[in-house]
Order: C-alpha cells, then sequence, then structure tokens
C-alpha cells in the first residue's frame, strides 16, 4: 500500500490532519493517538483520492472473496439448509468465520463480535494472503486489549449475504453458477438465525459478551432475543452507534444508494460476475459508497478538514474538483475494489427492514424481553445512528447500563476511531458484568 505525501494528492495544500496507520475498511484501526477519518480498506494518509492522472488498474466486476482464493485466517462451518423470513428456501449455506483464543472446558468464555455494512471477519490480525488489510479492531480485540484474546474464547462471522466466505450472491448455487440475481432478500433474523447454527457446530450454549456496531448492533439486539429461545444464551452485550428500529431517515439515505447501484448499466440486473475488468458495477457502487461516507462523517470534520479547499492544481472553476470531492471519489473506488455490488443491495435492504420490534408488540416491549446486561454506546456527532437511536435502546433494556457517549469530531466512524475512549469503556464493563449465570 502506498500512502499519499504530506501534502495530499496532486500536492494539494497540506490539510493538518494527523496521520494513520492504515488497516481495514467499514473499520479501520489508526495508529495509536492517531485521530484520522480513514475506514477498513482505505490505504491513503490523509483519505484524499490520488491523483487523476495516476494509472490505475481497472476494477474487477467484483471484490467478493470467492472459493479458490486464498483462506487466510478464515474457517469453514457448513450449516445446511435455511427458510428465510421472505419464505425462500437457501440450501447449503456456508459461515466464514475467525477465531481467536481458545473456548473454556465450561464454555464461559465465548465472545461473539458482529461487523458492520462493508466490514467481515477479520477483527485483529496481520494483513496477508486472503486479507487484504489488518484488522479493523485490532486495539479492542487481541492480546492484553479490552477484549483478551488470552481470556476470551473471540468468534467473527462474516455476515449472511455478504462476500467474504459466507454464502452470498457471489456464492456458488447449487447449480454451479454464481447465486447472482437469484439470491433471496434477507433478513437481520435471518443473519442470526444462521449465526446460532455457527454457534451450534462450534459447541457454544453461552455467549458471555456480544459486541457489534451499527449494522453488528442490529444483529446484537437480535441475537439478544432469538440466541436465548434457539438454547443460546446471551449474558451481556455491547450495542454501539446503532438502533432497534430503522428510521426514515436511514431509509432515505439508503435509497439513493441502492439506485446509484441498480442504475449502472454494469450491474446488468445482478448478474454480472463474468463481466471483464473494468465492465462491472464499480460505477454504481462507488456512488453508493460516496453518498453513504458522507453519513459516517460529521459537518465538522468535513468542514475543518476540508473547507473549500481546491484539490492539488485542480480549478473547481474549470470541471475540477474541491478536496473533499476528491477525498469521497478515493473512498468509491477504495470499496469497489474490494466489496461486491450485490451484497451492499442485499445487506443494505437488510439494514432497512430491521424492526426489533416486529411482531413483539413494538420496540419498547421487545427491548423489554431482553434479559442480557447491557452497555449502549454512542457517538455526539453522529448524523447516521443519532444519540437519540441509542438513548432509546438504553432506556429499554432493563439491565443496560446508562447510556455511553463517545466526543468526537468523526461522526458515525467515531467507533472506528475514539479508540481511547471505547476501550476503556468495554474493558470496564467486561470486568464487571461478563459472568455466565449461575
Amino acid at each position: 500500500m502506498t500512502d499519499l505525501d504530506s501534502r495530499g494528492a496532486l500536492g494539494a495544500p497540506a490539510v493538518q490532519w494527523p496521520t494513520v496507520t492504515p488497516v481495514n475498511d467499514e473499520l479501520l484501526s489508526p495508529a495509536p493517538d492517531a485521530r484520522s477519518g480513514a475506514r477498513p480498506g482505505d490505504s491513503s494518509t490523509h483519505g484524499v483520492a490520488p491523483s487523476r492522472a495516476r494509472v490505475k488498474a481497472p476494477v474487477p466486476a467484483t471484490g467478493a472473496w470467492r472459493e479458490g482464493d486464498p483462506a487466510g485466517r478464515r474457517r469453514f462451518a457448513d450449516v445446511g439448509t435455511f427458510d428465510l423470513e421472505s419464505g425462500a428456501r437457501l440450501p447449503d449455506v456456508r459461515v466464514a468465520y475467525e477465531t481467536w483464543g481458545t473456548l473454556a472446558p465450561d464454555g464461559s468464555n465465548a465472545v461473539l463480535v458482529l461487523h458492520a455494512l462493508t466490514g467481515d471477519s477479520h477483527v485483529s490480525g496481520p494483513a496477508g494472503p486472503g486479507h487484504v488489510t489488518a484488522g479493523w479492531w485490532e486495539s479492542l480485540v487481541g492480546p492484553g486489549a479490552p477484549i483478551d484474546t488470552d481470556r476470551w474464547f473471540v468468534v467473527a462471522p462474516n455476515v449472511l449475504g455478504g462476500c467474504q466466505g459466507t454464502t452470498g450472491p457471489a456464492s456458488t448455487a447449487p447449480d454451479g453458477r454464481p447465486w447472482g440475481s437469484r439470491f433471496p432478500r434477507v433478513t437481520t433474523r435471518d443473519q442470526v438465525a444462521v449465526e446460532i447454527e455457527l454457534a451450534r457446530t462450534l459447541g457454544v450454549t453461552s455467549w458471555a459478551f456480544v459486541v457489534g456496531a451499527s449494522m453488528g448492533g442490529h444483529r446484537v439486539l437480535e441475537w439478544a432475543l432469538l440466541g436465548p429461545e434457539a438454547g443460546v444464551d446471551v449474558v451481556s452485550l455491547a450495542a454501539i452507534a446503532t438502533a432497534a428500529q430503522t428510521t426514515g431517515d436511514q431509509i432515505a439515505w439508503a435509497h439513493p444508494q441502492l439506485g446509484a447501484v441498480r442504475a449502472d448499466p454494469g450491474f446488468r440486473g445482478g448478474d454480472y460476475y463474468d463481466a471483464a475488468d473494468g465492465d462491472g458495477p464499480h460505477v454504481g457502487l462507488g456512488i453508493a459508497r460516496q453518498i453513504a461516507h458522507a453519513t459516517y462523517r460529521s459537518a465538522r470534520e468535513l468542514d475543518d478538514r476540508f473547507g473549500r479547499l481546491p484539490q492539488g492544481g485542480e480549478d473547481p472553476f474549470t470541471d475540477g474538483r474541491y478536496a473533499v470531492q476528491s477525498y469521497l471519489d478515493h473512498h468509491g473506488d477504495k470499496l469497489a475494489r474490494r466489496f461486491d455490488a450485490n451484497s451492499y443491495v442485499v445487506l443494505t435492504e437488510s439494514m432497512l427492514t430491521h424492526d426489533l420490534g416486529r411482531d413483539r408488540g413494538g420496540v419498547e416491549a421487545a427491548l423489554a424481553q431482553i434479559t442480557a446486561h447491557a452497555l449502549v454506546v454512542a457517538v455526539d456527532t453522529d448524523r447516521l445512528f443519532l444519540p437519540a437511536d441509542c438513548a432509546r435502546i438504553a432506556a429499554g433494556i432493563p439491565g443496560a447500563e446508562p447510556l455511553r457517549t463517545l466526543t468526537s469530531d468523526f461522526g458515525h466512524d467515531g467507533f472506528l476511531i475514539e479508540f481511547d475512549q471505547l476501550g476503556p469503556i468495554v474493558a470496564d464493563f467486561l470486568g464487571e458484568r461478563a459472568r455466565v449465570r449461575d
């Protein structure tokens, strides 16, 4: 990976922003004490797009991990056929996952980490074959970290419908072709049902701690209800920068993202896996990412970091870009090279239908049924999952601690960046709360 120089792409005027050690996308781990807006998969120091003059390889039709690619630390579990909430039946479901640590003889030390929309199972560990970037929550999970893998047996699955080894649209269907447009709609509850079967396969009957942020937080909350019903207890949980029910505002921001992907001629209705490099739906996926990324950051950061600076030698009055436009171009291109357009649609739609209160008497009634000890963490500048969304969760779970709030300039992405705040909160909670019930 090549970092940009200290003046940014095209020799742009230096933006006074601390440097960052590149790690992994929807989840990038900054260097100790660094303050950066980079996300997992971002290889630039400042997050500004490389020069337009730089020649890049054509974008592949999909950035999905596919059979035959290096497995890296992934393990695989075949968990059978699933009847989905849509009424569709999904055969031969496979879960790709990673583990750290050792399960105690009494099974009391199992921890489940659930990734966000474009994250994956590679929570901790170096980049290498099968893993383009290093672990996305390495400051939180690892030996001696707040979630100490010398103490806890940590499991991180790739989500159903994603593109990193668990069954999804890029996976091979029983007829030998990619699922593509035939892949069925899945819900948060479908995803958790698959993860419950993974727990059984691993011999886990109780999670001491289930933690996730953003889309991962959706699954945390469903786990708290579906897990015990299925005989897999959840002793404690952490729901970070998330919501119990997708709001109209969140649906509104997702709508143009889905439209951008589907409108790309290269999408071909979802059947593009045989397309040559450069002919897939990378333009639409990149635009979707740009829209999403703007919601992941705060107005304060974008104004302070970029303001109205032009991008390097470009002139916005003659078809040039502002630096913030270059920054978004960069993130769009990055995602298109490492993710899958169909998975982006499938997972986004699973987020839109997320509603903990559906068929449970409403959100408050559902939250009141959760028996796990709960930690709920908001980010004060989050404009995707508002602090009020998190406050609703904390107020509704009987065993919840008072709401904790990260102070950050980085908006929703604060949960990926503010490790100096989040780490001690999680460590303290685990020390006090994560004990298997007698």
